[in-house]
């Protein structure tokens, strides 16, 4: 973790930063949009952001390790009632919910309820009528 002031202001820069944390994006912030950088600079930054094998970018070092853990097959989060192991602890949650039924997204409208609320947003479309996507192939 770096050591800096808890409020940090330089002289080309009139962002003010609060932790740690901001003082990271800050500084990957300049990285990016600092003009008299070479573009040898700009390229050994992206690489070390990449992720191969699938040459995805990600914004910062912790998405990119969990985003690794799909390419690695790290899965330590353990379904007990199938064997089946998960990358984040947040899908085998999701999983878990094809083994206890669980529903906790019930649609306003109607009696239907969903297991994922991605589910029922696409669901909710039906009461509203809304179809935002056109398909422009004819």
């Amino acid at each position: 973790m770096m050591n800096r002031s808890s409020e940090t202001d330089d002289t080309h820069c009139s962002m003010a930063v609060n932790s740690d944390i901001d003082m990271m994006v800050k500084e990957e912030i300049e990285v990016y949009e600092e003009p008299e950088l070479s573009q040898d600079v700009e390229v050994s930054v992206k690489q070390e952001w990449e992720s191969n094998p699938c040459d995805k970018y990600i914004m910062s070092d912790s998405l990119l390790i969990r985003h690794q853990m799909t390419h690695t097959g790290n899965a330590p989060y353990h379904c007990n009632q199938c064997n089946k192991n998960f990358s984040r602890n947040t899908k085998l949650i999701v999983h878990q919910r094809t083994h206890s039924g669980d529903k906790p997204y019930q649609c306003n409208q109607c009696d239907q309820a969903f297991s994922r609320k991605d589910n029922l947003i696409v669901h909710q479309s039906i009461h509203s009528g809304e179809k935002p996507y056109q398909c422009n192939h004819w």
